[in-house]
């Protein structure tokens, strides 16, 4: 007991990093010279690779059959996230793709209240119309090409597909999976739902310079390690809506980091609408009250 308690306390710690982590994906993938759904399919793959040793030495128990499909469809669902939104930062802003891809959290408290019974507050849901009003505002920014509203539609599906996999990822977790064997099968499933859709898209999957092979594997331990696997890990500690909402800090490190590093500024209506989406998103959670889960 007094050991789940200390991990309790360093669960919103481990958040923080893993925010810190996850806002410079954006920028690894707009540096890495390949296709979107390769990016995705490795960062999946390597991911993996990363983990299995660790799962090894530590001895860990592979989940059990019951309760199984849920974790695959965790993984097809983080696949689909990956590969919808790294898809996005091919048509948008790395302002406008953030900001909406962090707008999982309005989607996150309305499947919660709908699957979970987990209760939305008046301020919760002033939030989510807040949110939604700074959403619907940047995606009609096409100041970065005709395409851009494209590409907010794809970061937008990006952002309902890892909300459901937060939900269920939660369900897994609080059911007593450890971290590690839950991340191997999570991310196995999205590399095995990722690579159809590369080879049927033609995206070139090897072949890259060394370059491109550093920043593949940049994301993986960055963003995929630090980020998603420290999520997963948050996951037995707090609610999905706590963990998705503290992404808060994302959009904004990462339009920063885009300004400094790839000289792309995002358009009046893109930071206009991240200013609200970012309100939306402190009021929702301020509203939520729900306690944070125990370990079995």
């Amino acid at each position: 007991m007094v050991q789940d308690e200390a991990r309790s306390r360093l669960a919103l710690p481990a958040i923080a990093v893993g925010v810190l982590a996850i806002s410079a994906a954006a920028i690894f993938i707009r540096l890495a010279d390949a296709p979107a759904l390769a990016v995705a399919f490795w960062r999946s793959v390597l991911g993996v690779l990363v983990l299995i040793p660790i799962a090894a030495v530590r001895r860990e128990k592979l989940p059990e059959l019951r309760g199984f499909g849920w974790l695959v469809l965790s993984g097809v669902l983080l696949g689909a996230h990956f590969g919808f939104w790294i898809s996005s930062l091919d048509y948008t802003s790395v302002a406008a793709s953030v900001v909406l891809v962090c707008t999982a959290p309005v989607f996150v408290a309305i499947l919660a209240y709908l699957t979970l019974g987990e209760k939305t507050s008046l301020i919760s849901f002033a939030g989510i119309l807040v949110a939604v009003a700074g959403a619907v505002l940047i995606a009609g920014d096409r100041s970065v090409g005709s395409a851009a509203l494209f590409g907010n539609v794809l970061a937008l599906i990006g952002a309902v597909t890892i909300a459901v996999h937060l939900l269920i990822g939660r369900r897994a977790r609080t059911g007593g999976l450890g971290v590690l064997p839950y991340s191997i099968v999570v991310y196995t499933a999205a590399a095995l739902t990722l690579l159809p859709a590369a080879l049927a898209s033609g995206d070139q999957l090897w072949g890259y310079s060394g370059e491109t092979w550093f920043w593949l594997f940049a994301i993986t331990l960055g963003p995929q390690i630090l980020g998603h696997t420290v999520f997963n890990w948050a996951l037995l500690y707090v609610e999905a809506s706590v963990i998705s909402a503290t992404v808060l800090v994302e959009p904004v490190a990462a339009a920063l980091l885009a300004w400094l590093i790839l000289a792309e500024r995002p358009g009046l209506a893109t930071a206009l609408g991240g200013a609200i989406v970012l309100v939306g998103l402190y009021l929702l959670l301020s509203g939520r009250r729900s306690p944070p889960a125990k370990a079995a």
